[in-house]
């Protein structure tokens, strides 16, 4: 079964049922009570940690506040190398951070600078310092922070006043248009700058947040439906589900009933992401298709085809079926995932071809994705599992995290890409237009291109940090992210316990967690079995319980823990071939959650950024540029190889090898990969760069070629740079043809 089919199916199958508990099996061992649940109940309410109030629908998992997770291992790695590299000097070296003439930090929120990206940055920055106690970002941070609270105009309204038009030249504004335009606000940037509050009053408890959110939002809900989330702002209106998710926040917390009149007007003025089959997306309406090519019908399906909103705003039904109760806009939410991965997104990595926007016709391994698109992406996904317990949105969330996102930026964390795709094979500064849908040099390593990725990724590994463990409505823990790290949480009767997670998945099969606590508690523990185990164990304290777990369910653990209990999982990790049929019968090959990639011997060539960056690129006066130089990147050895697959026993054709682990303990690198696969494969000759600058476009598998065969090796498709995820497949007989 295709990829795209068992999302669909494991929707109708278990995706209605979002808030029911069902016992597959259940067991005794000793004096721990093991089940298999779809998700945890919700027919209580957690006691400790603030969940959804009525009328809103009780979420399958809640958020720990942040801090209560410490990541360890390659994830503090990680965090740590975007301190260190671009996420924490943005704020030294980017015009649009600077504090002179900042919209962000003045009383009346004018200003030169602004905009969003500050509070994209900052959603990221804040809260690394918090995840890591580092007094030095804190304080750089809460400049921000305190600037915003004190921005807050007598009416409501915060940040910024000033207007910004994404998409409309002035050459095609008519004069009405204009003349609304200035009775129009723009509450795009203030929906990120709400996520940063968020978070920066789960670390401080800082009541002004509060105050300063309901008074925004009473504002808000004086502006007449025609003024607010207006079309004019394009941005506010396709995401109004970032509005609504700080809505439901604030609601949780004050219970202040005008909150749901204003969730209510918030979805009708947003963009209908449930609507299907209407109309052309705005953006489709005035982008070329391939030439010869008549519009889809399907591609009315979708609202919108920017790849950033859709990665987004797909998501908006499912956090207002909350509020509706109306299971279609739930969904409407899987729908839309749906949609996109059936059209543009039939290649590895958990992605979907877009380019700045999907265009039909351009579906190719070879388009790319923004790493805005990833970051969000992997929000969503979070967001969904905490609304739904799906498994679908954990296993999908790891599958960006480890295939896609390590990718888009360079190991020290000081350059990013514009676009990364799963099938590229040359990174320069070149105008790749049309291969890809943007004019300009969006396919090298660049500190500076473009505005929106170069704040907006930060925030990719610090939420993935914060969502490691939630809180279960039964008083309980949700082990739902595997990563090394230690979580401090209040469970059952109110006990407090730490427990220490050890593992260096998805490297390594099993994870092992010790818990210490003062005092015996008892608390049902989840722990996510990925879709793609079938063969997992559970052992507690030493000992294998009687459970089977089923893939794509949870295990929960019920007993009366006390300090130095343990809990292994171990997850046994298959190699796997998948087909993409509607992608030429390509192959991508599978460890567990990580997808493989041709090694592909990468050349960096180090050009000046304030040279080779976009137009809109700005950097601060006294920015010493040469300290932040982009690359391109080239390669050194042949890329252009099908793989040799047994169609009987695909995995029979690969080999793992085990590495010894990074002594940095960091394995997203090509050269420092703790697991590598050895294949078999023959060069296609034919297969080439074409006129764009981009590896040609795949043709049908099974592909004949004269080529010799060879031994290929294969890395993590997170550790390439420069990488062939998308393989055709070699064959022989009357079925192969030459390329």
């Amino acid at each position: 079964m295709k990829k795209l089919n068992f999302t669909v199916v494991h929707f109708l199958l278990i995706g209605m049922l979002a808030y029911s508990i069902t016992s597959c099996q259940s067991a005794r061992h000793g004096d721990v009570q093991a089940s298999i649940v779809d998700r945890p109940d919700t027919t209580q309410s957690n006691s400790h940690y603030i969940s959804n109030r009525p009328p809103l629908l009780p979420s399958a998992l809640i958020k720990l506040p942040i801090g209560a997770i410490e990541p360890e291992g390659w994830l503090k790695e990680y965090l740590l190398r975007q301190k260190n590299g671009l996420t924490g000097n943005l704020g030294k070296i980017s015009a649009w951070l600077q504090i002179e003439d900042n919209a962000w930090l003045d009383a009346n929120g004018h200003g030169e600078w602004g905009w969003e990206e500050v509070p994209y940055w900052l959603k990221g920055f804040a809260n690394i310092g918090y995840i890591l106690d580092d007094q030095e970002m804190i304080d750089e941070a809460k400049i921000w922070i305190e600037g915003t609270i004190k921005s807050q105009q007598p009416n409501g309204f915060f940040g910024p006043d000033f207007a910004w038009i994404s998409y409309i030249s002035e050459a095609e504004r008519t004069e009405a248009a204009r003349e609304r335009e200035t009775k129009v606000r723009d509450y795009w940037a203030n929906m990120i700058m709400l996520y940063c509050l968020q978070s920066y009053y789960e670390y401080s408890n800082d009541e002004r947040v509060i105050k300063l959110m309901t008074n925004y939002f009473k504002y808000q809900l004086t502006v007449p439906d025609s003024l607010f989330l207006s079309e004019t702002k394009y941005w506010q209106r396709i995401r109004g589900g970032d509005n609504l998710h700080s809505v439901m926040w604030l609601y949780n917390r004050t219970g202040d009933a005008f909150l749901l009149d204003l969730a209510e007007k918030i979805h009708r003025n947003t963009a209908p992401w449930k609507s299907r089959g209407h109309e052309l997306s705005a953006i489709g309406n005035h982008k070329s298709i391939r030439e010869g090519m008549e519009w889809p019908s399907w591609y009315g399906n979708l609202i919108d085809w920017h790849n950033v909103n859709i990665a987004q705003a797909f998501r908006e039904p499912a956090q207002y079926y909350l509020l509706s109760h109306d299971k279609s806009d739930l969904q409407a939410t899987y729908d839309n995932f749906d949609i996109v991965r059936r059209h543009f997104g039939q290649v590895p990595g958990g992605m979907f071809g877009a380019d700045e926007n999907a265009r039909p016709g351009y579906d190719d391994p070879r388009q790319g994705i923004e790493t805005c698109g990833m970051v969000e992406q992997m929000n969503s996904d979070e967001h969904l599992l905490r609304i739904t317990g799906d498994i679908l949105w954990a296993d999908h969330a790891e599958e960006v995290a480890f295939n896609s996102y390590p990718a888009a930026v360079m190991e020290d964390f000081k350059a990013l890409r514009y676009f990364t795709s799963p099938n590229m094979v040359q990174n320069d500064s070149k105008n790749h237009h049309p291969g890809i849908d943007n004019n300009g040099p969006f396919l090298m390593m660049n500190p500076f291109s473009s505005r929106c990725c170069q704040h907006n990724h930060a925030q990719g590994w610090p939420y993935y940090a914060e969502n490691l463990w939630m809180a279960s409505p039964d008083n309980g823990l949700a082990s739902v992210l595997y990563v090394a790290n230690v979580v401090t949480a209040t469970v059952g009767d109110g006990t407090e316990v730490q427990i220490e997670e050890t593992t260096r998945y998805p490297f390594e099969e099993e994870v092992h967690f010790k818990l210490a606590t003062e005092q015996a508690v008892n608390f049902p523990w989840y722990l996510r079995i990925p879709a793609w185990c079938n063969e997992a164990t559970v052992w507690v304290n030493g000992e294998k319980t009687d459970i089977n777990p089923i893939a794509g369910k949870y295990v929960c653990l019920r007993r009366n823990w006390t300090s130095g209990d343990e809990v292994t999982l171990k997850l046994p990790m298959s190699l796997s071939v998948k087909t993409w049929q509607d992608n030429h019968q390509s192959a991508s090959v599978d460890y567990g959650p990580l997808t493989f990639s041709l090694k592909i011997e990468e050349h960096y060539e180090k050009v000046e950024s304030d040279k080779t960056a976009i137009g809109d690129s700005k950097w601060q006066k006294d920015a010493d540029t040469r300290l932040w130089p982009s690359y391109e990147i080239y390669a050194g050895s042949p890329w252009n190889y099908g793989l040799m697959v047994d169609k009987e026993l695909p995995e029979k054709s690969f080999e793992i090898h085990k590495k010894p682990w990074p002594v940095d303990n960091f394995p997203f690198s090509a050269t420092a990969t703790p697991i590598e696969i050895r294949a078999k494969g023959k060069r296609i000759p034919a297969w080439t760069m074409d006129e764009h600058g981009l590896a040609g476009e795949l043709k049908d598998s099974p592909v004949k070629t004269q080529e010799p065969e060879e031994q290929l090796t294969l890395i993590p498709m997170g550790a390439a740079r420069l990488r062939i995820s998308a393989f055709p497949v070699i064959g022989e007989g009357s079925s192969a043809v030459e390329w």
